[in-house]
């Protein structure tokens, strides 16, 4: 193993160069410009044997990939924001194929107004496409996320997107710990495609149209995928773990076990919590954490055994649903927890849309307005300039 200084960017894009990917087919958008251009350096050095394909748009990126894909290839692109948004009428379409495809997604703000920072409402508003979603909390872990949703997208033949938060992650450098090349080959391991289309000897159709008679039988191997996904996760990370000594699940308890009041929390914002757990348990609060790393699929029976005991909980979303019941993480847990007989007070805090920043004094007050849950209103946006 080495010990280098990497930005999240530089961070995903060297997890890729070692996995050396048949194709790559990628339009650049930033805030994950970089991830693509520094891959095609490596492309231009001879140090990948990739087929890599810049294409005119983020649509024919991820077209260009599902035919990639279909052929037999392992295939990876990156993306952000807009770029993601233009995929979405072929994400769908890669489930359905059941086509491992991954994508270094960095999350940003959707348009409009234009913005061009972080939030999480490009990744969340392609939660239901039948792709595997999993979030970073610092460069390490989108390093250990790309190399890991290979793995599992290839185990259960479902696509997966690593994401990692624009600019917060993506642009600055911290230490992380990388594997050797050859560690990183023999963790994915060769790929062996099921049902490659350049396959003359079994000729096969792909792309059909499907109507009422077997659409809906179509659809269920990507359901059941998915929760055969919640497994191999699990087995990935254990293996992960086992091997390279950094374990990962469904989300990282922080301090939670004997916590009354925890705050739920997806990506960079995890990592500033956790200042404001530490210094708040040195005051004697019972506060903790839960940091969710796997939202697709959501571990829904693990999240309710885990929240149950608290007293409170805040769950902060960097994304609104616009629907008046709060953000999708919230949503997803209130309804997690539905039936338990007992379980905690829920508040949904929605915040720092559009990159506004999220720091320690602004978590701080909402352990603050925990103590007083009961009072408070279910859904909140938080750090709004009246």
């Amino acid at each position: 193993m080495a010990i280098i200084a990497r930005t999240g960017n530089e961070a995903m894009a060297e997890a890729m160069r070692q996995i050396n990917p048949d194709v790559v087919a990628a339009y650049p958008i930033t805030p994950a410009t970089e991830v693509v251009m520094i891959f095609a350096s490596f492309v231009a050095d001879g140090l990948v044997s990739t087929e890599y394909i810049p294409v005119e748009s983020e649509h024919s990126a991820m077209s260009a990939c599902v035919g990639a894909s279909a052929a037999g290839g392992r295939v990876m692109t990156a993306t952000s924001s807009q770029g993601l948004a233009l995929m979405y009428e072929i994400l769908p379409i890669a489930s359905a194929l059941r086509l491992p495809i991954i994508i270094s997604e960095v999350n940003r703000a959707l348009s409009g107004p234009i913005n061009i920072h972080c939030d999480h409402s490009d990744t969340m508003a392609a939660r239901d496409f039948g792709w595997i979603q999993i979030f970073s909390e610092d460069a390490q872990e989108a390093y250990d996320n790309v190399l890991q949703c290979l793995k599992i997208a290839e185990k259960v033949k479902l696509p997966a997107m690593a994401t990692t938060d624009g600019f917060i992650i993506s642009h600055c450098m911290s230490k992380i710990e990388t594997l050797e090349d050859d560690e990183v080959k023999k963790f994915v391991g060769e790929y062996s495609p099921t049902l490659p289309l350049l396959d003359i000897k079994e000729p096969k159709t792909f792309g059909l149209l499907d109507l009422q008679d077997y659409y809906f039988e179509h659809k269920m191997p990507v359901v059941e995928a998915m929760k055969e996904a919640k497994k191999v996760i699990l087995e990935v990370g254990k293996e992960f773990g086992e091997k390279y000594g950094r374990e990962y699940g469904f989300f990282e308890k922080y301090r939670l076990d004997d916590a009354e009041v925890a705050i739920v929390a997806l990506g960079s914002t995890a990592g500033t919590a956790k200042v404001v757990v530490d210094d708040l348990r040195d005051k004697g609060v019972k506060a903790g954490l839960l940091k969710l790393r796997v939202f697709r699929p959501f571990p829904a029976e693990e999240l309710a055994e885990v929240l149950a005991p608290l007293k409170a909980v805040a769950i902060m979303d960097r994304s609104d649903s616009y629907n008046t019941q709060g953000g999708p993480l919230y949503t997803e847990i209130r309804s997690a927890l539905f039936d338990l007989a007992k379980k905690p007070k829920l508040i949904n805090y929605i915040y720092g849309l559009g990159g506004r920043d999220i720091g320690l004094e602004e978590i701080n007050s909402i352990y603050t307005d925990l103590a007083s849950a009961e009072k408070l209103a279910a859904v909140n946006y938080l750090g709004v300039r009246e």
